[in-house]
């Protein structure tokens, strides 16, 4: 996904589970060959994917969104995502 496009999925992200004053948590993952991976973590604890061919691009793409901050899987940003039924029966279904 190029840079642009990853910029547009960030910013469609933000309009929805953004809020003024609080910015929505990207945190960038290198997956390998396949790239890197944007989890966004919205205001309202909502969770986001956002792919891109490696990191660079995934780093550049978060820095250009507004009300966006680079995070880290550390306390803040895990206890600001909010995990509902649906997405803990899709990780369910992946583990058998």
């Amino acid at each position: 996904m190029s840079d642009q496009t990853a910029r547009k999925r960030i910013d469609e992200f933000v309009k929805a589970h953004g809020k003024p004053g609080t910015p929505v948590k990207a945190v960038v993952e290198p997956i390998g060959r396949a790239g890197a991976r944007i989890v966004l973590v919205g205001a309202d604890g909502a969770m986001g994917d956002v792919l891109t061919e490696d990191v660079e691009t995934a780093t550049q793409a978060v820095e250009a969104a507004e009300n966006v901050e680079q995070a880290e899987w550390d306390r803040e940003t895990t206890a600001a995502t909010k995990i509902g039924p649906a997405h803990r029966r899709k990780m369910a279904k992946m583990r058998s």
